[in-house]
């Protein structure tokens, strides 16, 4: 936390560019590095944040488990839409992410069974003999389901996860050194690219994904059978609700399904299924994800006196960035109503505000993403000057 609190202070007190030597549409390049072993280039800038974002993205994200005899293709295409929404708004995913961890604690401690096996409980990992997810606490409330769970190894938990502590570490190093390298940018005076800044602020949210879903394995396609068959509902087995678009995409940031998702009528868990917990009757489903949603705002705000190619680009940021920003804010209102237990016309207005500005939000989260790729087209020529580590080594 206090490295993140540090790279916002620096890069909105320092990062300035070096005003371009040269008309501003003349492309700068790597003429000022003498020395080419404290040179970077283009390449190396492009596939060190790409690498990044992938890490971010990709690898942070946790599905919970997928609806049986899913092709390859199938479970592809349903991560690539979880990295969508996770760069689109990664502060959903950290309230997923949240969500699951407070629940499994919650889970470990009312059944007294170990974190990891209420973090596979949370994500549909546990199901009847006939296939149907038990996901809820009524049904752990079954002696024979609870026995049958807790009977369960923990090892046989980790081992269905396609990835280890060592390649989650890995995920946050790389994290973790990039917030460094562009801390010691700002530190000595060095243009930090758009894209650098972007890729930073998905790093700084994703250090809260990872910590989070440390316990929970990662990409597991088959579930674990426990427990007798259970009573299927008289309606047809259907796979997870399908909800209307925005409303689906509210229950992404809220995670409550009500009445529309029932267990004993599907094959599977909704991709943002987590069982309720206190973390969530208590606003925290929208609290933290919007005090994250401000921290990744405020990242790309912190740009703000940044070097621009044009004119118009520099305003099409600096707007996008506010808008990213001020959203969550609202976000961070709407649960006055659970806090105060009334309900109050603050936290009404503030809901109607973020669902009416969600459109606004994508296309904002759209341009912060394309715009960087169009600003590599004219850096300032300190751009290309790579950080000089010695610098921070004692010496006489």
């Amino acid at each position: 936390m206090l490295l993140i609190l540090i790279a916002v202070h620096l890069l909105s007190r320092e990062s300035i560019a070096a005003p371009l030597p040269r008309s501003p549409d003349a492309r700068a390049t790597t003429d000022s590095c003498k020395d080419i072993d404290s040179c970077r280039t283009l390449f190396s800038v492009v596939w060190g944040c790409l690498a990044t974002i992938f890490a971010c993205t990709w690898v942070s994200v946790h599905p919970n488990v997928p609806p049986p005899k899913q092709s390859r293709l199938q479970l592809f295409w349903r991560r690539l839409k979880m990295m969508f929404i996770a760069m689109i708004a990664p502060e959903v995913m950290v309230g997923f992410a949240a969500r699951q961890c407070f629940g499994a604690h919650e889970l470990s401690k009312e059944f007294n069974f170990s974190t990891p096996h209420g973090m596979f409980f949370c994500m549909g990992g546990f199901v009847s003999s006939d296939g149907h997810p038990i996901v809820t606490r009524e049904q752990l409330e079954d002696p024979e389901f609870l026995k049958a769970i807790r009977n369960v190894d923990e090892e046989d938990i980790k081992d269905r996860s396609k990835g280890d502590a060592f390649s989650k570490g890995v995920a946050l190093l790389q994290g973790l050194w990039f917030t460094v390298q562009c801390v010691a940018r700002v530190h000595q005076h060095l243009a930090m690219t758009q894209l650098e800044i972007a890729t930073l602020a998905f790093a700084i949210v994703n250090i809260f994904i990872w910590l989070l879903w440390w316990n929970k394995p990662l990409d597991v396609q088959r579930p674990i059978v426990v427990g007798p068959p259970t009573q299927p509902d008289t309606e047809a087995i259907i796979l997870p609700v399908q909800l209307p678009r925005l409303d689906r995409f509210l229950r992404a940031i809220d995670g409550i399904y009500s009445d529309e998702y029932k267990p004993l009528s599907s094959l599977s868990v909704p991709s943002f299924w987590s069982i309720p917990n206190q973390f969530n009757e208590h606003g925290g489903a929208l609290i933290l994800p919007g005090l994250v949603g401000i921290v990744f705002g405020a990242v790309h705000c912190a740009a703000w006196n940044a070097v621009f190619p044009m004119l118009p680009e520099m305003w099409i940021w600096r707007i996008s960035a506010l808008v990213i920003t001020v959203i969550p804010l609202f976000a961070l209102l709407m649960p006055l109503d659970v806090i105060t237990g009334r309900l109050g016309l603050v936290a009404q207005a503030s809901g109607i505000i973020v669902v009416l500005a969600i459109p606004i939000y994508i296309a904002a989260r759209i341009i912060l993403i394309v715009l960087p790729f169009a600003e590599l087209r004219l850096l300032p020529a300190s751009a290309f000057v790579d950080v000089n580590w010695s610098s921070y080594i004692p010496h006489i």
